[in-house]
């Protein structure tokens, strides 16, 4: 009878070796302190008191970069975070090479993102955001490929302002409309000065349309309003009919 627990041990001892490995994880095993070679996805086997499994998910990692108190170049004093996407694509270095790989990631992720804000200019930081993602993924990504990581992608979430700065930026931006506005206006006033200009000199060609034109102007006076209008009217206006009458009489 004890050599059948004996037995039963020693079978439920040799099965419990059995690892099943999901498609997206890989088992680093170290046999008796040494590393051979990742094992998965699948059913493996681990040596018990021999080797000793870790597992590891090679999927894509979303981490959070925590607010970091950023002093930029031109000395404005914001708070900025961010997103890293990695993956693990050597699990064997991972483990091996450093002790926590995503504790080291994300201390390196900080100390990075403070670095390169630190060396741009806030104007920098508010348009040239993609520039800025791009520098610390190459840091990030060069840094941590002794460890069989690869970045793939820093995105900067958001900057936070100091409320002076918000402020000064809201009355920056408050006069950059209102000199486009008068520029308009100016360009504006320009056309319309020389549309009225090409009228004029077009008209004086034509001296009879300058009363047609006054003719008209009664019309529409008289048209829109119902009070009385005492207009004083230009000797020049009427010199052109009293001749054209003049002539009329003189053929009579």
């Amino acid at each position: 009878m004890l050599a059948i627990y004996i037995l039963a041990a020693i079978i439920a001892a040799l099965m419990s070796g059995l690892k099943i490995m999901k498609e997206y994880e890989r088992a680093v095993v170290l046999r008796l302190g040494r590393l051979v070679p990742h094992r998965g996805p699948g059913i493996i086997y681990v040596i018990p008191a021999i080797e000793r499994m870790i597992r590891v998910d090679m999927r894509t990692i979303t981490m959070d970069v925590p607010t970091q108190d950023v002093i930029t170049r031109d000395n404005v004093s914001v708070k900025v975070n961010a997103v890293l996407y990695f993956r693990v694509l050597d699990p064997s270095k991972a483990v091996v090479e450093v002790e926590n790989y995503l504790y080291a990631t994300s201390q390196l992720a900080q100390t990075t993102l403070r670095s390169v804000c630190g060396q741009a200019e806030l104007d920098e930081l508010l348009a040239d955001r993609e520039r800025i993602n791009q520098q610390i993924q190459t840091i990030l990504d060069e840094q941590t490929d002794p460890w069989g990581i690869k970045v793939v992608s820093v995105e900067v979430k958001h900057i936070d302002l100091p409320q002076e700065m918000q402020r000064a930026m809201a009355r920056q931006a408050e006069a950059e409309r209102d000199r486009r506005a008068k520029v308009i206006h100016a360009e504006g006033e320009f056309q319309a000065s020389t549309q009225l200009t090409a009228a004029a000199a077009k008209m004086s060609e034509q001296p009879i349309a300058v009363q047609l034109r006054f003719l008209q102007t009664l019309g529409e006076i008289a048209s829109e309003h119902s009070s009385t209008v005492i207009l004083p009217i230009p000797i020049d206006l009427l010199s052109p009919m009293i001749e054209s009458l003049s002539a009329s009489k003189k053929t009579d």
